[in-house]
């Protein structure tokens, strides 16, 4: 069920396609007498208004059309030169297919414009071979983009609030969180909800390679896991705050970063004072050990010191979003981010990150290289295809590869199985319409407005099959109006459709037919096996004498796992969502958890959580114990991750931990961070278990 709201937006595009179309097609074939540049004219809304999903509102969509026509114009230019040979057309096909494809490691307004770029080069690029009607092409092309432009501004779409816009206002969500009082949990991961990338707009999801745009994304994650620890403290609270002032105090601090931070990020103008909040969880965590060391009879109850140590830890996310948002206002910190392997970005300049970018991505384990690989492998075999059978009309034959190919297969044939019932409709209207009407092309005129509005509004809302069919008859009445046509042109494009589609039902069965979806189990499955080594060398950090060294374990292959995994879950995310209903794995609490871990092996030694008297043995028992059972409870999801054979489910429950009077801090930071990472182990394995084995319903694909 499509909502109001995106029917209406539907219906605002198709206006904008069918008016600025018109607007460019009538005039140049009726007026200027100039049917390539009326045709080009008429091609380039369409290509650039529905072939290409640009994300944004209005002025967002025009700024990435008028930025993308002079490339356009060259990909014309290009496609009219080698067409006149095969094989140099299927070259050239080749290497801008790929690299038009590939696009989409800069980000979703690239990957949107891409296919439209794409048609640019694929209508030029057929015979005959014209050379001289370059001018006449190019400056239709031009007329039509700068219409589409035009009408994207007249007849725009809402403007959806910027990612740093919801960031600020989950930021006085969590300020009004950790002031007295407090919000309800609910409300609180509500808030957190409206951060998660899946479910921003692609035009404002911070995905680019800049330090800008991955503070952002970092930021929000943080948010995320402050306004979840919130309302785990909440939830945990069984005593007023005033039996714990220090606590207290420090979420007042929270609560006065989190105020100034939404400002910040509004207004850019007074960042929150630095080091600030730094200073205060330092004194925090010394009055806290002090306290524990002393008298039994003077130590802190142990509902105390879970609560200060929940604090804390929302404290420490309190920070990362403070040194975030710095980096993603100013695009660089104003002092060093610290741990640096967690802000490794923070020092590195513009060109080199979006060179780690494409370099990372060049590689067949990369989803988008795949994808690129066999989107250039596709266009170019129905290139020589069309050329070498000589098939009229055969640009037809590229664009069914490049509109009906899916990630994977299995997507692939669903898509090809509805185009082709679909234009096999269309073609038989298309047909008797033709010969029905013969050549008055009058009528022909007066149909294609309306038949354009029809098609480009009722496609979208009624399924592929509808669009197919009403496009087959678009074609018709545009093309009866060039050139004098015949039935045999609805025949011609059902042939150059069911090659095409066969093409690309080839292309999917070939080259990673299975899509993201064996990467992202791949990945994820890596990552939480380099993060659970990670939970032993953090508690043995800590079970260190108070003399030995604190320093934090190394992180930094942990987050470049993290890295490839959230490549590899924005491709997932980027599929069918058909295609992607049977995967019942919860990814966004996999990336969570490593998140958890790579924080807690930074701050937990950082802050030096030992007793002055050292860990008893039965807290340095019971720490060993609980992390041995959590890699092995990681490496048992790992195993499920990649359908290996899992290994038994691990005994060793944090909960259950020894018998201490009372625990140290130390037992009790470990205690809260491993049953933390318990918890959302045991909700990631719920979620690869059917419900007839666990009893729990299946989670949503992440």
């Amino acid at each position: 069920m499509i909502a109001g709201e995106q029917r209406a937006t539907i219906l605002r595009r198709a206006v904008r396609v069918t008016v600025a179309a018109s607007v460019g097609f009538y005039p140049l074939l009726y007026g200027a007498g100039l049917p390539v540049a009326a045709l080009y004219a008429l091609f380039a809304p369409i290509a650039m208004g529905l072939l290409s999903a640009v994300p944004g509102s209005g002025p967002q969509r025009a700024s990435v059309m008028l930025r993308a026509l002079p490339p356009a114009l060259v990909l014309a230019t290009l496609g009219t030169l080698l067409a006149v040979d095969t094989w140099a057309a299927v070259g050239g096909m080749l290497v801008i297919g790929f690299l038009l494809a590939f696009a989409a490691v800069a980000g979703p307004r690239p990957a949107g414009i891409a296919p439209g770029l794409q048609l640019f080069y694929i209508l030029a690029c057929f015979p005959p071979y014209a050379p001289d009607t370059l001018v006449e092409r190019l400056a239709g092309l031009t007329a039509g983009v700068l219409l589409l432009a035009a009408f994207e501004i007249l007849l725009p779409d809402p403007a959806a609030p910027s990612y740093r816009d919801r960031l600020a206002d989950a930021l006085d969500e969590a300020a009004r969180g950790a002031a007295p009082g407090g919000v309800p949990p609910q409300r609180l991961r509500a808030a957190g909800s409206t951060l998660r990338l899946a479910d921003v707009p692609p035009a404002e999801r911070p995905a680019g390679a800049g330090r800008a745009d991955r503070a952002l994304e970092q930021a929000g994650r943080s948010a995320r896991r402050l306004l979840d620890q919130l309302a785990t403290l909440a939830e945990a609270s069984t005593a007023p705050a005033p039996a714990d002032p220090e606590s207290a105090a420090l979420l007042g601090r929270v609560a006065a970063l989190c105020t100034a931070c939404a400002r910040f990020l509004r207004t850019g103008s007074r960042p929150p004072p630095a080091g600030e909040l730094e200073e205060a969880m330092r004194g925090f965590q010394a009055d806290r050990v002090r306290s524990a060391s002393g008298p039994a009879g003077e130590r802190p109850p142990v509902d105390v010191l879970r609560r200060q140590s929940r604090v804390l830890a929302l404290a420490e996310s309190a920070r990362m979003v403070e040194i975030t948002a710095d980096i993603a206002v100013h695009g660089r910190p104003t002092e060093p981010a610290a741990p640096r392997a967690v802000f490794w970005y923070a020092e590195l300049s513009t060109p080199r990150l979006w060179a780690r970018r494409v370099l990372g991505n060049v590689t067949f384990r990369s989803v988008l290289f795949q994808n690129a690989v066999r989107t250039a492998l596709g266009l170019a075999a129905a290139r020589a295809v069309a050329g070498s059978l000589d098939l009229a009309h055969g640009f037809w034959v590229l664009l069914a590869v490049l509109t009906l190919g899916r990630t994977t297969a299995g997507a692939t044939w669903q898509a090809v199985r509805r185009a082709v019932a679909g234009n096999a409709v269309g073609a038989l209207v298309a047909g008797a319409l033709v010969i029905g009407l013969g050549r008055h092309t009058d009528v022909y005129a007066a149909l294609l407005g309306p038949v354009m509005l029809a098609a480009f509004a009722l496609g979208p809302l009624l399924g592929l099959a509808y669009a197919q069919a009403l496009f087959t008859i678009v074609v018709a009445t545009a093309f009866a109006q060039i050139a004098p046509v015949t039935w045999r042109l609805s025949e011609a494009r059902m042939i150059d459709v069911v090659t095409g589609s066969v093409i690309g039902l080839l292309c999917g069965l070939l080259a990673w037919p299975a899509g993201a979806r064996r990467e992202v189990h791949r990945a994820m499955a890596g990552l939480l096996r380099t993060c659970a080594p990670l939970v032993t060398v953090t508690a043995e950090a800590l079970l260190a004498p108070s003399g030995g060294s604190r320093t934090a374990p190394e992180t930094l292959p942990g987050v470049h796992r993290l890295r490839l995994a959230e490549a590899a879950y924005a491709q997932f995310r980027a599929e069918t969502p058909a295609d992607g209903e049977s995967d019942r794995a919860d990814w966004h609490a996999v990336l969570i958890a490593a998140n958890h871990v790579l924080l807690g092996a930074q701050w937990l030694p950082r802050f030096g959580l030992r007793p002055a008297s050292g860990a008893t043995d039965a807290s340095a028992a019971w720490a060993r114990g609980t992390a041995s059972g959590l890699v092995a409870q990681t490496d048992r999801v790992a195993r499920l991750l990649t359908a290996e054979r899992p290994g038994p489910a691990p005994r060793t429950e944090p909960g259950s931990a020894p018998d201490r009077d009372p625990p140290t801090p130390l037992s009790v930071d470990l205690e809260v961070w491993m049953a933390s990472l318990a918890h959302q182990l045991a909700r990631i394995e719920s979620s690869l278990t059917p419900t007839s084995r666990t009893g729990l319903p299946d989670a949503r694909p992440g």
